[in-house]
């Protein structure tokens, strides 16, 4: 994909060449030849990743891994430790190990192996039942602290590679290159364009107006998205284990609690940190969503997050103590207000993920509130997260087969990532909407609830292997051994580019 307004733009393409005098003798020394190494690198691509969230800084270790040149350009101008709690396990074993910090990971994280599911007067419904994943898929899950996870994922990248405070507003790209800017007025050039900037890209929004001017914008990503819930999160500081007795248990308390005839539900966690990660949801209908429809694109401060807070202070949780009563005001007010936060949630799984030289991952695409739900109900989940460094595997094992820079090269590639994350996006969507259904306050929420608390365990085991069955690896690093008693799905990105990368030792095969 070119655009006209790129072909004057003299920084991205090569400057004509002047003819010598006829008389001219150069006095510069000539130049050795390029090593085999040299040569190597200059077909790499520099790949530019704006947005420093989960997917972007996986895709980036990634890329520094692979020693493939990339920056990184996120639009905040320090990183703000927001966020709750999130469940991760099987999934990303493999990709941790392969990266060398899954043990720091663990160390961080607390076993996840049950949630507990309680009516809105806290007498227990029923019980969620997760222990078996290290059987069946070879590694328990974890809860970890959002902040802790993104601090684990910032440290390994070099620092000089990550640019804060820029907010990326246009990018221009042709056979030659691609040339993003920013809002203080700079410019950078380079060979991919990652789009990693969260559910309201604005890399995503400015591929889509570029499509649609050309007739290349499907109408189902031309619509407005669908706006279906309110989320508030934070997390508590670290508490006395006496006073919240729970916390001293070796694996996390996961607790929900269903609202009874309002829209809200409510989840705590206890963290290895002696802290309690804390989610209250909001779910929307027609009318309430039309209400909150104003917020749809504005950056939502501590004032709003501070009328939500006063709204659920009164929600109870289960204490731990037959002595105390715990409501959602006391995990509010244990909470620093820098690590509260409320955000608002969509529903899209989009059908355009690339264009040019431009790709995009994680929840540039699949943005769907149901994520939320679906970890407020499921420990296996952490669907969010998990597609976004999914999504960054398959994109990173594509990018290191690359032999030139080309537009065509570069479709190929981004062919081949969207044939293997686009059903698996949807695949995670449907499941997550399965668990979100449980919140519902209406027949289907019965129903939901009704179907879990009836589960045979011998279908309930396959719930659990289908939610661990993806479980990714970079092709370019050394694997590891899966050690599920329930082999992992077939990981087309792998098996493909191994095949690329043997053959070419081998001397049998040349792009």
């Amino acid at each position: 994909m070119s655009s006209p307004d790129i072909q004057n733009a003299n920084i991205l393409l090569p400057e004509p060449s002047v003819p010598e005098p006829a008389d001219y003798v150069s006095t510069a020394k000539t130049k050795p030849p390029l090593t085999p190494e040299e040569e190597e690198n200059m077909k790499k691509p520099t790949v530019l990743i704006v947005g420093a969230g989960l997917g972007g800084l996986t895709l980036a270790i990634l890329l520094h891994k692979a020693r493939i040149p990339f920056f990184v350009y996120e639009r905040a101008h320090a990183v703000k430790h927001l966020g709750s709690a999130m469940s991760l396990g099987p999934p990303v074993t493999n990709l941790f190990k392969q990266l060398g910090i899954y043990e720091e990971f663990q160390a961080m994280g607390k076993r996840s192996l049950y949630n507990y599911i309680y009516k809105h007067d806290l007498t227990h419904d029923f019980t969620l039942d997760f222990s078996s994943r290290q059987k069946l898929a070879g590694s328990e899950g974890y809860i970890v602290s959002r902040p802790d996870m993104y601090d684990l994922l910032w440290r390994q990248i070099p620092r000089e590679r990550i640019h804060m405070g820029k907010k990326f507003l246009s990018f221009l790209q042709n056979g030659d290159g691609v040339m993003i800017r920013f809002s203080d007025n700079t410019t950078i050039h380079g060979d991919i364009l990652v789009g990693a900037d969260g559910a309201h890209s604005a890399v995503r929004q400015r591929l889509f107006q570029d499509l649609k001017s050309k007739g290349k914008l499907p109408k189902s990503d031309d619509v407005p998205l669908p706006f279906n819930c309110v989320c508030l999160v934070g997390q508590t500081k670290p508490l006395d284990p006496e006073e919240f007795p729970d916390l001293k248990k070796d694996y996390s308390q996961f607790m929900t609690v269903h609202g009874s005839e309002n829209m809200y539900s409510w989840v705590m966690f206890t963290t290895a940190r002696n802290t309690v990660c804390w989610m209250v949801v909001q779910s929307l209908d027609a009318e309430s969503s039309k209400e909150n429809d104003f917020f749809r694109n504005s950056e939502w401060g501590p004032e709003a997050a501070e009328a939500m807070c006063k709204e659920v202070r009164h929600f109870k949780m289960p204490s731990g103590r037959e002595d105390k009563e715990l409501t959602m005001g006391d995990l509010i007010d244990l909470s620093p207000k820098d690590l509260i936060s409320k955000v608002m949630l969509e529903e899209k799984v989009f059908d355009t993920w690339f264009g040019g030289r431009t790709v995009l991952l994680g929840d540039c695409m699949s943005n769907f509130g149901a994520n939320i739900c679906s970890n407020m109900m499921s420990p296996a989940s952490g669907a969010g997260a998990i597609n976004a460094m999914h999504d960054a595997v398959a994109l990173a094992n594509w990018i290191y087969t690359l032999e030139s820079k080309s537009l065509s090269d570069l479709n190929t590639i981004f062919q081949e990532y969207y044939a293997e994350r686009y059903p698996a996006a949807k695949a995670s969507f449907k499941t997550s909407q399965v668990f979100s259904k449980m919140l519902a306050k209406n027949f289907t929420g019965m129903v939901t609830k009704t179907m879990f608390r009836k589960l045979p365990m011998w279908l309930w085991k396959r719930v659990v292997i289908k939610m661990s069955a993806t479980r990714v690896q970079a092709s370019f690093l050394p694997l590891v051994e899966d050690k599920g008693q329930v082999k992992p799905l077939p990981q087309p990105s792998l098996i493909k580019t191994l095949a690329i990368l043997e053959q070419r030792k081998t001397g049998d095969v040349a792009v």
